[in-house]
């Protein structure tokens, strides 16, 4: 059977034609211009609906040079803290008369590029991102700044220097919070889950752990330190290493929460105790940490208020005000803290 060919969609001069006015008419009216009457403005309305009329964006974009739209690209929207920060962002923009139009990368490099380009032929207005874990190349991200569309990057930010907007998170902090704990805590033992070291946040989550380490009269063991992507997996098979040996470490700082979970969960299953013969520092402060048992000892990143600050620049740049604390090139650094729990 051969397909229907689509029905051609009603336009402004079609409405015009039903109801014997101008098409200009129509326009102002669809747009609640000042001069149209409220009678006549019902009456297009009314019409406009009954013969399914859509309004155009895309043309409307390109005459008036403004989408409305930001763009936003994440590595996963299932991770606790980008769906936090997308709901509060979204908020922000939604209030300020933007629009945000979400794509996921699923932390690969390739679909980062080709989301970027799509966005770009969309004629966003600006460009949020956090990079996919092995983006060490920004190039993509050329034609928003060679146009003068604001970029923002945020949380993943580039290890290169951009001359963009970046808003990161203090991950170095972070990491140093979390060996001065666990050695606090009493560990003497201890090893390092973390993701891969292309990536900016596991950079400096690795340096502020390692310089407490140092600090703290410390040195890790080259085979008790993992660099992977942090899924359960993953975290399971370095957990079974780990604890394959004569020699077990007492403290375990994982660079996300997934793994800490993990570990509780293999702790369980292996019989050692938590936080006696183990003691287990996580990172996101997401919220299936507190009600696991034990609840679990982490760092808390406060999303919604990076999601502020970031909402805070977009708007200033969109509307030509000036920013008191986000200057392109130079990093705004968000708080962390470390929330603890029974695991430490």
């Amino acid at each position: 059977m051969t397909p229907k060919k689509p029905k051609s969609e009603n336009s402004i001069v079609d409405i015009a034609k039903a109801l014997g006015v101008s098409p200009a008419t129509v326009s102002r009216a669809l747009n609640d211009h000042s001069r149209i009457s409220e009678a006549t403005r019902n009456r297009v309305k009314a019409m406009a609906e009954e013969m399914g009329y859509r309004h155009n964006n895309m043309a409307s974009s390109l005459r008036n040079r403004r989408s409305n739209i930001i763009g936003l690209i994440v590595p996963r929207i299932s991770m606790y803290f980008h769906a936090f920060f997308i709901t509060s962002l979204q908020r922000q923009l939604q209030a300020a008369g933007y629009n945000l139009m979400i794509c996921q990368s699923n932390d690969s490099v390739a679909l980062e590029k080709e989301l970027a380009n799509t966005l770009y032929s969309a004629r966003v207005d600006a460009l949020v991102v956090s990079l996919a874990l092995y983006t060490e190349d920004i190039a993509h991200f050329e034609g928003f700044l060679k146009q003068g569309i604001p970029l923002v990057f945020y949380d993943r930010v580039p290890t290169v220097e951009a001359n963009a907007y970046i808003i990161q998170g203090d991950d170095y902090r972070g990491g140093l919070l979390a060996g001065n704990h666990l050695v606090q805590a009493g560990s003497q033992r201890v090893a390092y889950i973390c993701g891969p070291l292309s990536c900016s946040i596991y950079q400096e989550r690795t340096r502020g752990f390692v310089d407490a380490m140092a600090k703290n009269g410390l040195q890790l063991r080259e085979d008790w330190v993992w660099h992977h992507e942090l899924t359960e997996e993953n975290a399971w098979n370095s957990l079974r290493t780990l604890f394959g040996g004569n020699t077990v470490p007492d403290g375990l700082f994982a660079a996300n929460d997934t793994t800490a979970i993990a570990a509780v969960e293999f702790a369980r299953e292996r019989g050692i105790r938590i936080p006696e013969d183990l003691k287990i520092i996580g990172y996101s402060n997401d919220p299936r940490a507190s009600i696991i048992t034990p609840p679990i000892t982490s760092i808390e990143q406060y999303p919604n208020e990076m999601a502020d600050k970031v909402a805070e620049t977009l708007i200033n740049a969109l509307q030509h005000r000036a920013s008191t604390s986000t200057v392109i090139g130079e990093p705004v650094v968000c708080p962390v803290d470390l929330v603890r729990r029974m695991t430490t």
